[in-house]
């Protein structure tokens, strides 16, 4: 039987993994869905930086700011009870300067009262994830492909293929582990290398797009809801299909108010 908690905490999530219960994660950036979500029984809501895309309109995560995550962030604790609330530090908050990286975590943590924040990279950031480490904030990893470098890659195809990428995960895996991350997110992999990283590390492995052999899942929200419609890789399953539910009801709301049908006598004072 599935236990039943009140409160997720980052030490919950490393007791579902110890059970070998699936992590269920969301992406979040809005009061009114974060209350939905989190009241639907999400284990953890990510305030991603993927806001950048979905909510902003931008082509890559990379133009969003440390006080636009913060304002995201804000209006999603503000409605959550029991989920666990993580924050993308967004890009040029952290990279290259841990003292930085600190300021920005201090800045997250004390404005939304947000419960950990996420960075991307390995080896190459791990002064950062220690530094923020020292204040008590607890920091989520994220390995694979990792949507801040998009320039670097050029391509948003999968990576990790190459067993020289493939030796650097597992490496990089273990050291964020070691550093003290209480989690990692592993986008885009080949299933069977995202089920080994889970396998040799103790804390959970979170996947998008990297298979059924790892801890929990994560989907951008307005993906899986199908509010979004051009974005169909493999990984993503659709469970509604808002952009043609909604399309529809803005039409017929048009219609009605057009044919003066809206307001009728029941819908007046």
């Amino acid at each position: 039987m599935i236990k039943q908690y009140k409160r997720i905490t980052t030490n919950v999530i490393q007791e579902m993994k110890a059970k070998g219960e699936n992590i269920s994660m969301l992406t979040a950036y809005d009061y009114t869905l974060a209350k939905i979500v989190d009241h639907a029984g999400i284990d953890i809501i990510l305030v991603g930086d993927s806001a950048s895309n979905v909510m902003a309109g931008h082509e890559t995560t990379l133009p969003i700011t440390l006080d636009n995550m913060i304002y995201h962030a804000t209006s999603v604790v503000r409605a959550v009870e029991r989920s666990l609330v993580i924050v993308d530090l967004p890009f040029g908050s952290y990279q290259g300067d841990s003292k930085r990286a600190l300021e920005s975590s201090i800045r997250i943590m004390k404005e939304s009262g947000a419960h950990a924040v996420k960075l991307e990279g390995g080896n190459e950031i791990i002064d950062s994830i220690e530094r923020i480490l020292t204040a008590g904030i607890p920091v989520m990893g994220h390995l694979g492909l990792t949507p801040q470098s998009i320039y670097k890659f050029g391509t948003y195809t999968v990576r990790a293929k190459e067993s020289e990428e493939a030796k650097k995960l597992i490496k990089d895996a273990k050291l964020l582990e070691k550093a003290g991350c209480f989690s990692i997110v592993l986008e885009k992999i080949p299933s069977k290398l995202a089920g080994k990283v889970s396998k040799s590390v103790n804390i959970p492995i979170i996947g998008i797009g990297a298979g059924n052999e790892v801890d929990g899942q994560v989907l951008v929200l307005h993906d899986m809801l199908g509010m979004t419609h051009e974005f169909n890789p493999r990984f993503l399953r659709r469970y509604l299909n808002l952009y043609n539910d909604v399309t529809k009801a803005v039409k017929s709301y048009v219609k009605d108010v057009k044919s003066g049908e809206f307001p009728n006598e029941n819908e007046q004072y």
